[in-house]
Protein backbone atom coordinates (compact mmCIF):
# COMPACT_ATOMS: atom_id res chain seq x y z
CA UNK A 1 0.00 0.00 0.00
CA UNK A 2 1.17 3.59 -1.04
CA UNK A 3 1.46 5.52 2.62
CA UNK A 4 0.19 4.57 5.89
CA UNK A 5 -3.71 4.58 6.10
CA UNK A 6 -5.05 7.57 7.61
CA UNK A 7 -7.00 7.79 11.47
CA UNK A 8 -10.59 7.93 11.34
CA UNK A 9 -11.16 11.68 11.71
CA UNK A 10 -9.38 12.04 8.49
CA UNK A 11 -12.68 10.23 6.84
CA UNK A 12 -14.72 13.00 8.38
CA UNK A 13 -12.02 16.28 8.00
CA UNK A 14 -13.88 16.87 4.63
CA UNK A 15 -16.10 15.38 2.57
CA UNK A 16 -13.77 14.77 -0.43
CA UNK A 17 -12.04 12.15 2.08
CA UNK A 18 -15.16 11.06 2.84
CA UNK A 19 -15.69 10.24 -1.01
CA UNK A 20 -12.00 9.33 -1.78
CA UNK A 21 -11.82 6.77 1.08
CA UNK A 22 -14.67 4.63 -0.57
CA UNK A 23 -17.31 5.82 2.65
CA UNK A 24 -14.50 4.10 4.54
CA UNK A 25 -13.42 1.40 2.77
CA UNK A 26 -10.04 2.21 2.40
CA UNK A 27 -9.60 2.63 6.09
CA UNK A 28 -9.26 -1.22 6.52
CA UNK A 29 -5.56 -1.84 7.92
CA UNK A 30 -4.42 -4.37 4.85
CA UNK A 31 -6.09 -4.99 1.34
CA UNK A 32 -8.12 -1.37 1.41
CA UNK A 33 -8.33 -1.92 -2.57
CA UNK A 34 -9.99 -4.95 -1.81
CA UNK A 35 -12.66 -4.01 0.36
CA UNK A 36 -13.14 -0.90 -1.77
CA UNK A 37 -14.22 -3.12 -4.60
CA UNK A 38 -16.13 -4.90 -2.24
CA UNK A 39 -18.62 -1.16 -1.96
CA UNK A 40 -19.26 -1.71 -5.39
CA UNK A 41 -21.56 -4.58 -5.65
CA UNK A 42 -24.39 -3.23 -3.07
CA UNK A 43 -24.43 0.22 -4.93
CA UNK A 44 -24.66 -2.25 -8.06
CA UNK A 45 -27.87 -3.55 -6.70
CA UNK A 46 -29.18 -0.49 -5.82
CA UNK A 47 -28.47 1.43 -9.10
CA UNK A 48 -29.49 -1.79 -11.10
CA UNK A 49 -33.32 -1.47 -9.52
CA UNK A 50 -33.01 2.05 -10.73
CA UNK A 51 -32.55 1.37 -14.44
CA UNK A 52 -29.78 1.56 -17.65
CA UNK A 53 -29.95 5.08 -17.42
CA UNK A 54 -29.91 5.83 -13.73
CA UNK A 55 -26.65 3.59 -13.40
CA UNK A 56 -25.01 5.29 -16.01
CA UNK A 57 -25.75 8.21 -14.82
CA UNK A 58 -24.89 8.00 -11.16
CA UNK A 59 -21.92 5.66 -12.32
CA UNK A 60 -20.28 8.95 -14.14
CA UNK A 61 -21.27 11.25 -11.40
CA UNK A 62 -18.82 8.86 -9.07
CA UNK A 63 -16.16 8.95 -11.48
CA UNK A 64 -16.46 13.00 -11.61
CA UNK A 65 -16.45 12.82 -7.94
CA UNK A 66 -13.89 10.35 -7.64
CA UNK A 67 -11.40 12.69 -9.78
CA UNK A 68 -12.13 15.43 -7.63
CA UNK A 69 -12.34 13.53 -4.25
CA UNK A 70 -9.03 11.71 -4.75
CA UNK A 71 -7.16 15.17 -5.82
CA UNK A 72 -7.87 16.46 -2.76
CA UNK A 73 -7.24 13.34 -0.82
CA UNK A 74 -4.28 12.56 -2.05
CA UNK A 75 -2.85 16.63 -1.65
CA UNK A 76 -4.15 15.90 2.10
CA UNK A 77 -2.32 13.02 1.90
CA UNK A 78 0.80 14.26 0.48
CA UNK A 79 0.61 10.39 -1.45
CA UNK A 80 -0.74 11.46 -4.96
CA UNK A 81 -2.54 7.84 -5.16
CA UNK A 82 -2.44 6.87 -1.54
CA UNK A 83 -3.39 3.27 -1.29
CA UNK A 84 -6.44 4.75 1.39
CA UNK A 85 -7.83 6.34 -1.52
CA UNK A 86 -10.09 3.31 -3.56
CA UNK A 87 -12.99 5.11 -5.32
CA UNK A 88 -11.31 4.29 -8.21
CA UNK A 89 -12.09 0.51 -7.36
CA UNK A 90 -15.45 1.29 -6.46
CA UNK A 91 -16.47 2.93 -9.86
CA UNK A 92 -14.35 0.62 -11.99
CA UNK A 93 -16.03 -2.10 -10.56
CA UNK A 94 -19.45 -0.57 -10.78
CA UNK A 95 -18.49 -0.60 -14.57
CA UNK A 96 -17.57 -3.94 -14.68
CA UNK A 97 -20.87 -4.95 -12.95
CA UNK A 98 -22.86 -3.81 -15.07
CA UNK A 99 -21.66 -5.69 -17.88
CA UNK A 100 -21.22 -9.30 -16.00
CA UNK A 101 -24.40 -8.87 -14.32
CA UNK A 102 -25.16 -9.88 -10.91
CA UNK A 103 -25.52 -13.41 -10.47
CA UNK A 104 -23.76 -14.78 -7.72
CA UNK A 105 -20.66 -16.55 -9.53
CA UNK A 106 -20.67 -13.79 -12.30
CA UNK A 107 -19.78 -11.51 -9.00
CA UNK A 108 -16.82 -13.72 -7.55
CA UNK A 109 -15.48 -14.26 -11.41
CA UNK A 110 -15.60 -10.61 -11.74
CA UNK A 111 -14.65 -10.05 -8.69
CA UNK A 112 -11.41 -11.97 -9.02
CA UNK A 113 -10.10 -10.81 -12.74
CA UNK A 114 -11.04 -6.96 -11.25
CA UNK A 115 -8.51 -7.21 -8.88
CA UNK A 116 -6.15 -9.09 -10.47
CA UNK A 117 -5.91 -6.95 -13.10
CA UNK A 118 -5.95 -3.96 -10.78
CA UNK A 119 -3.46 -5.13 -9.28
CA UNK A 120 -1.10 -6.49 -11.91
CA UNK A 121 -1.16 -3.07 -14.15
CA UNK A 122 -1.18 -4.43 -17.53
CA UNK A 123 0.24 -1.85 -19.89
CA UNK A 124 -1.63 0.75 -19.82
CA UNK A 125 -2.12 1.09 -16.20
CA UNK A 126 1.31 0.74 -14.67
CA UNK A 127 2.13 3.97 -16.79
CA UNK A 128 -0.67 6.16 -16.38
CA UNK A 129 -0.47 4.90 -12.43
CA UNK A 130 3.32 6.00 -12.56
CA UNK A 131 3.04 9.16 -14.95
CA UNK A 132 -0.49 10.62 -14.64
CA UNK A 133 -0.84 12.24 -10.88
CA UNK A 134 -3.67 13.94 -9.62
CA UNK A 135 -7.40 12.47 -9.78
CA UNK A 136 -7.67 12.11 -12.98
CA UNK A 137 -4.55 9.42 -13.39
CA UNK A 138 -5.86 7.83 -9.80
CA UNK A 139 -9.62 6.96 -11.45
CA UNK A 140 -8.09 6.00 -14.95
CA UNK A 141 -5.92 3.36 -14.32
CA UNK A 142 -8.36 1.19 -12.68
CA UNK A 143 -10.97 2.08 -15.42
CA UNK A 144 -8.17 -0.16 -17.63
CA UNK A 145 -8.34 -2.73 -15.29
CA UNK A 146 -11.75 -3.06 -15.54
CA UNK A 147 -12.07 -2.96 -19.27
CA UNK A 148 -9.25 -5.89 -18.94
CA UNK A 149 -11.47 -7.81 -16.56
CA UNK A 150 -14.55 -7.13 -19.41
CA UNK A 151 -12.54 -8.71 -21.94
CA UNK A 152 -11.25 -11.89 -20.36
CA UNK A 153 -14.42 -12.46 -18.31
CA UNK A 154 -16.16 -11.92 -22.19
CA UNK A 155 -13.92 -14.62 -23.35
CA UNK A 156 -14.08 -17.17 -20.86
CA UNK A 157 -18.38 -16.76 -21.41
CA UNK A 158 -17.73 -17.43 -25.13
CA UNK A 159 -15.28 -20.47 -24.02
CA UNK A 160 -18.24 -21.72 -21.95
CA UNK A 161 -20.99 -21.18 -24.29
CA UNK A 162 -19.20 -23.25 -27.06
CA UNK A 163 -17.99 -26.03 -25.05
CA UNK A 164 -21.90 -26.27 -23.64
CA UNK A 165 -22.89 -26.05 -27.49
CA UNK A 166 -20.67 -28.64 -28.54
CA UNK A 167 -21.18 -31.58 -25.40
Amino acid sequence: MKGTPPPFAFLLRHPAHFVALGFGAGLAPVAPGTFGTLVAIPLAFLLTRAGDAAYAVATAFLFAAGVWSSSVAGRNLRVPDHGSIVIDEVVAFLIVLYFTGLDPLRIVAAFLLFRLFDIVKLPPARAIDRHWHGGLGVMLDDLVAAGYALVVFALAVRARDALVAGS
